[in-house]
């Protein structure tokens, strides 16, 4: 079997055992669910952290090496700039999509208080955290911070858009000095990324296993009850996000990439699992560098460029999720929000987007900032905690999904190559 079959098995029998623990009472169920918080969630968590392990010096490494690649300071400056746009155009219109289906379809108009009152006190304890992390505010401590002063504690603390800004520095510096001390470092950066790859195939082994245990450890503990009340929410995202990523991008990666979007999305299974499975952008991002050169026919100086950024600052499927969810907890609260006010709830989803952390749930704590901000309470944010595990997978899959949509855009901008290897192009 292929990875992606195996991949597909493993979410397929977590996600059924999870269900069946979900269902099952007494001490069945109970017994199922310490197996997901002590086995299973475990051993999910040490599979993600082979991935993450590898994100900082990958990062660095092929970033630097992209950098040099482009050999030209004002070619970087170009294709920074078309990076940078491309980013912003589609997280904000995945930001206005998820306004447009929340507006039509209204999800939280018709939560009723006892619900509402229900979902409150089960996550109680997490809005509590939730909210004390969201004090600080956007302003421009939020900008200063995007200079390290220690980019080593940058890299330790998870800090990676910090991290990235000083590798972006440090590559244009490499890219003055002279050829012949330039030349050893970049030798030893290629061999870092290229060891890198070969750790990334250890953890890839291990993906079913790590795929099923995260699935299963999602849904055992999630339970029909928590889902129901909030289904028609839980639905609308999911129907969205399935419009953005296959219909949005799809016609965008014919038009702009030159891809057939079968071809694409064929070739993108592996990082589109992986996203899903991990909820996590950064630590799906070997994945995504891999596939972008070897399925899609990306080339390195481009991959090693955009998708890091991309990793960090390229969140459509967040902004859309973030829209969508900020009105629907406005509704649930009775908070009426006009036109002029939601299209302040895009741009500063954009914004607060990019700075989301590529880890799971790391977009939380941020809506928390904008809800307050629209007058809804900032515990509003506990309606969602039971259904957000997946809807995180979700959201993560369509990130991934433009970032590479984004590389092969770049590229052909580039006058790389325009399609993947073997294929005709679409355009």
């Amino acid at each position: 079997m292929t990875l992606n079959a195996r991949i597909m098995v493993g979410l397929a029998v977590g996600t059924l055992g999870g269900v069946l623990v979900a269902a099952a009472g007494g001490a069945a169920g109970d017994g199922g669910r310490w197996v997901a918080e002590y086995v299973a969630d475990p051993a999910g968590q040490i599979w993600l952290r082979l991935l993450l392990m590898v994100v900082v010096p990958l990062v660095f490494a092929t970033l630097v090496l992209g950098i040099a690649g482009l050999g030209d300071v004002h070619r970087l400056g170009r294709m920074g700039g078309r990076t940078l746009g491309l980013f912003l155009a589609t997280t904000l219109l995945a930001a206005l999509l998820g306004l447009a289906v929340v507006n039509v379809l209204a999800p939280g108009d018709g939560l009723s208080d006892d619900l509402r009152t229900q979902l409150l006190d089960t996550f109680a304890d997490r809005t509590a955290s939730t909210v004390e992390a969201a004090g600080a505010d956007l302003g421009v401590s939020t900008f200063v911070n995007l200079v390290p002063s220690n980019p080593l504690a940058a890299a330790v603390n998870g800090d990676l858009i910090a991290f990235i800004v000083f590798t972006l520095v440090f590559g244009v510096a490499l890219t003055r000095v002279p050829a012949a001390y330039a030349r050893p470092m970049l030798d030893v950066l290629d061999a870092v990324a290229r060891t890198t790859m070969v750790m990334i195939g250890f953890a890839m082994w291990l993906a079913p296993i790590g795929v099923a245990c995260f699935a299963y450890s999602v849904t055992a503990r999630l339970g029909l009850e928590i889902l129901a009340p909030i289904a028609t929410y839980f639905i609308a995202v999911l129907v969205g996000l399935i419009i953005y990523q296959f219909g949005v991008l799809g016609l965008f990666v014919r038009v702009f990439a030159g891809i057939r979007p079968r071809t694409f999305f064929s070739r993108s299974r592996l990082p589109m699992l992986t996203a899903f499975s991990t909820a996590s952008s950064a630590a799906t991002l070997p994945t995504t560098i891999r596939t972008a050169e070897e399925e899609l026919g990306v080339p390195r100086e481009v991959s090693g460029f955009v998708l890091p950024l991309g990793a960090t600052l390229h969140m459509n499927g967040t902004a859309f999720f973030m829209s969508i969810t900020i009105v629907f907890l406005a509704q649930a609260f009775g908070v009426t929000l006009g036109a002029g006010t939601q299209m302040m709830i895009a741009g500063m989803t954009v914004l607060t987007a990019v700075s989301a952390a590529g880890i799971p749930s790391g977009s939380i704590p941020l809506m928390v900032v904008i809800l307050i901000s629209v007058g809804v309470p900032g515990e509003a944010i506990g309606l969602i905690f039971g259904v957000e595990p997946l809807l995180g997978m979700a959201r993560t899959s369509t990130n991934v999904t433009g970032d590479l949509f984004a590389a092969a855009t770049i590229a052909r901008m580039e006058g790389g190559v325009a399609r993947p290897p073997g294929e005709e192009s679409a355009a």
